[in-house]
């Protein structure tokens, strides 16, 4: 019996003391099943009885002796406790418990999906670099917190686009289409040009593939070098992503806005909503109609648009193309952004506290013997994704990023995050992955595999603790996804490992030497293979590799 089967069952047993009128009030739309603190109070608790006293006009532990007694009829309870102020705690059946080990082998990938936020189509917007440089660190920590949250969302039954806004407008562009320009004439950068070694892999790029492009005149030049940058900047970046194991539904421009006329369009929508007001030469956006501190401007007196223009074009996009909710993933630099968002969704008609979500994220450092690292060879004043890899890796590096929440400063030891001990948490969870694995290679080497199950001979309070983990993955798997919160897979998989590792070393698959395989044993191979795919399913999870042998 899994969680939701029990919570289900708890639920169950709430409507039916009602409809005996035991207790007045409603059935709750959902009744919630926890793993106690210690082992001794059972295998799972619920407040239930606490959440109905009031509506059943009885004391809490009156409700709760009514629902023990109706738990206690039922099939696969072993014992139901009623605990101090009214809580119930619950103990299964040995054969009750061990199913969840059935379960999870014959679900397989797919054990720990659900369809809990299933017909919400989001669009999950993350990274969204400028194509004018490397992808850096700060970037990286959204790539794995972004790429792990859509796993996530998807695991729990919505409908994801991950998309990947690329700012190629703007006055950002000629800025580096002119650097690059500079470069390749071997003349110095502007002074608010680009720098780095990159701009000038850029430009023997872009002449190599251009033969003609330094003979043209300096406006057909630098709009040549600016387009054939920017592609080649997206592809760079592109690389860099598909590395760390990132990918992205969509790559979506901010020039096609202007290009296509969406932001003119946008600006006209706006209007209809009657937020839209000329003054001075330029075209405003009443902002302040929704608590912004000053109006904003959309299109400047010159006629040039600005950046609140293409975002309120973006936002509107999205919404067009069917997406209920649009989630943003921002830096700590881009905090002003929440606001001017808001303010967008409402000024288009929307209520952003159901369209519209932001999450903010805080820094990151890389240190290497207490010095922070700063500098890249390429970039010159940034790490960048490609730096982090090559000195952490793919695996060391999403586990290490992913497992914090983003609204944690966080600071990263390259020695630390690289070491092969248990001490490091990638290398532990990994490390219990191989286990499984080798202990499966043993189990067949004498004879053990799947063929027989039989739950009521797992009795070790090792079992339980296990297989009880275990039956709590789905449920991990919705809350991380419903609170936007990837580090939950990676905390509970570290408990998983610990837990596992302590069963393996009580309770045997193979027998000593010559000793009689038993049907235990070939039980417990169940138990084995069980954590394996929840291992393998949470690690996946987090984009991270489930080595078989390490």
């Amino acid at each position: 019996m899994t969680p939701a089967e029990l919570a289900a069952l708890v639920r169950a047993c709430v409507g039916a003391a009602i409809e005996a009128g035991e207790f007045g009030g409603e059935r709750p739309a959902e009744v919630v099943v926890e793993r106690p603190k210690s082992a001794e109070h059972g295998d799972y608790a619920t407040n239930v009885a606490l959440r109905l006293a009031k509506p059943a006009g009885k004391p809490a532990r009156e409700v709760a002796e009514h629902i023990a007694a109706r738990l206690r009829d039922s099939a696969g309870i072993a014992k139901v406790d009623v605990a101090g102020p009214g809580f119930l705690n619950i103990t299964l059946a040995t054969g009750t418990l061990g199913a969840v080990a059935h379960e999870i082998v014959r679900a397989g990938i797919i054990y720990g999906q659900s369809d809990e936020l299933a017909g919400q189509r989001i669009n999950l917007e993350f990274v969204s670099a400028n194509p004018t440089g490397p992808v850096h660190l700060g970037h990286t920590r959204w790539a794995a917190l972004g790429d792990s949250l859509h796993r996530l969302l998807e695991a729990a039954g919505a409908e994801v686009g991950s998309e990947h806004y690329i700012n190629d407008f703007g006055s950002q562009m000629r800025k580096f289409g002119e650097s690059v320009y500079a470069v390749a004439q071997g003349r110095p950068v502007p002074a608010d040009g680009y720098h780095g070694e990159y701009v000038a892999d850029v430009a023997k790029d872009v002449v190599a593939a251009n033969p003609g492009a330094l003979d043209l005149p300096r406006t057909e030049a630098i709009a040549l070098f600016t387009d054939a940058a920017e592609a080649l900047m997206v592809a760079g970046l592109r690389d860099s992503l598909a590395r760390f194991r990132v990918e992205f539904d969509v790559w979506f421009s901010e020039r096609s806005l202007h290009d296509s006329g969406a932001v003119d369009g946008a600006i006209e929508v706006l209007r209809e909503q009657g937020h839209v007001y000329d003054a001075d030469g330029a075209i405003w956006l009443r902002t302040t109609d929704f608590d912004d501190d000053r109006d904003r401007v959309l299109v400047r007196s010159s006629g040039e648009k600005t950046y609140f223009a293409a975002d309120a074009a973006y936002y509107l996009d999205k919404r067009g193309r069917g997406f209920d909710r649009c989630v943003y993933m921002l830096g700590a630099d881009h905090h002003g952004y929440v606001g001017r968002l808001r303010t967008i969704a409402a000024c288009a008609g929307d209520d952003p506290e159901q369209t519209l979500e932001v999450l903010i994220g805080q820094l990151v450092k890389l240190v290497r013997d207490g010095e922070q690292v700063t500098l890249s060879k390429r970039a010159g004043t940034i790490v960048t994704l490609d730096d982090f890899v090559d000195l952490v890796g793919v695996d060391a590096g999403r586990y290490s990023l992913a497992r914090w929440s983003a609204d944690t400063p966080l600071t990263l030891d390259i020695a630390e995050v690289t070491r092969r001990s248990n001490d490091n948490p990638v290398f532990y969870v990994q490390y219990a992955h191989a286990r499984t694995c080798n202990a499966k290679r043993n189990a067949e080497d004498v004879g053990i595999g799947l063929d027989v199950f039989v739950p009521e001979l797992l009795t070790s309070p090792f079992e339980a603790a296990l297989l009880t983990a275990l039956g709590e993955f789905p449920r991990v798997v919705a809350t991380a996804a419903e609170l936007r919160a990837p580090h939950r897979v990676a905390r509970y998989l570290e408990d998983l490992a610990g837990t596992y590792h302590r069963w393996y070393d009580a309770c045997r698959i193979s027998p000593k030497g010559d000793d009689e395989i038993t049907d235990v044993n070939r039980t417990r191979a169940w138990i084995n293979e069980a954590t394996r795919i929840v291992l393998a399913n949470g690690l996946q999870l987090l984009g991270v590799s489930a080595p078989e042998r390490m």
